[in-house]
């Protein structure tokens, strides 16, 4: 499950941390407000192509963190 989420320097985003508790988490706004910047930041750290446009005007490099619980494995 997606515990949280963490991004820097990526486009309208200067910094910004969430975090999702267990259960329906819902993320609402105006046009413009973020909403699929923040689905696109998921999407890097589950492997989609990042591009260098998506980068803060101003700063050189962003970064988009996610952290997991990854339930244990019973064989």
């Amino acid at each position: 499950m997606l515990r949280g989420l963490s991004v820097r320097d990526i486009l309208i985003i200067d910094e910004l941390e969430l975090q999702f508790q267990p259960g329906l988490n819902v993320l609402t706004g105006e046009t413009g407000a973020g909403k699929s910047i923040l689905l696109d930041c998921l999407g890097f750290v589950l492997g989609w192509r990042g591009r260098a446009e998506l980068v803060r005007q101003g700063s050189e490099q962003g970064e988009v963190t996610a952290w997991f619980d990854i339930p244990p494995i019973i064989p």
